[in-house]
């Protein structure tokens, strides 16, 4: 008989209409939007759901997701796929952004480099990811994220470049 067989694990996710969260984004400062959220008045993004973490801290400028690294997020080698570091520091860092964008602004990430410098596994223990702006510009916007357990042992660290989504001024000009 397979482990698999023998040993069975589940993993159920459930979540909101996104469209209730995005629909609302817009009427709503980056920072008045995530403390929504925070406050559980806005549905989370699904793929916080789908990927286990949550939002520990916001401030102008700075946002700290956090997560507890489980076997369902293990690749085929045994160790936690890297795209959960690179989904926490993607949304990190690009909330930290968000919170200094006024009403009726959004973004969208253009770049995102991780730089993993330790292995993750089930029994790392909990982990923060912590966001920080670095440039917020008319177009573009740059922020730095670190990921690190209790200890403060560094797992990744990368930065992103985002751009900015301003309305039109009347006449076409921004």
């Amino acid at each position: 008989m397979s482990d698999l067989a023998a040993n069975p694990r589940t993993r159920t996710v459930t979540w909101k209409d996104p469209r209730e969260g995005a629909s609302a984004a817009k009427k709503l400062s980056g920072m008045e939007y995530l403390r929504a959220i925070q406050r559980g008045e806005l549905p989370g993004p699904p793929i916080a759901e789908l990927m286990g973490f949550t939002l520990v801290e916001l401030e102008e400028g700075k946002v700290v997701f956090g997560v507890q690294p489980g076997e369902y997020h293990y690749n085929p080698i045994g160790m936690v796929h890297g795209g959960l570091a690179a989904t926490l520091m993607d949304s990190a860092m690009g909330c930290a952004i968000h919170t200094m964008l006024p009403v009726g602004v959004g973004y969208t990430t253009l770049e995102l480099h991780v730089n993993y410098v330790r292995g993750i596994a089930h029994d790392s223990g909990p982990l923060q990811c912590r966001g920080e702006i670095i440039h917020i510009g008319g177009r573009v916007a740059t922020a730095q994220g670190r990921l690190t357990d209790e200890k403060g042992h560094l797992y990744a660290h990368g930065t992103t470049t985002c751009m900015i989504f301003r309305p039109q001024l009347a006449g076409g000009r921004e």
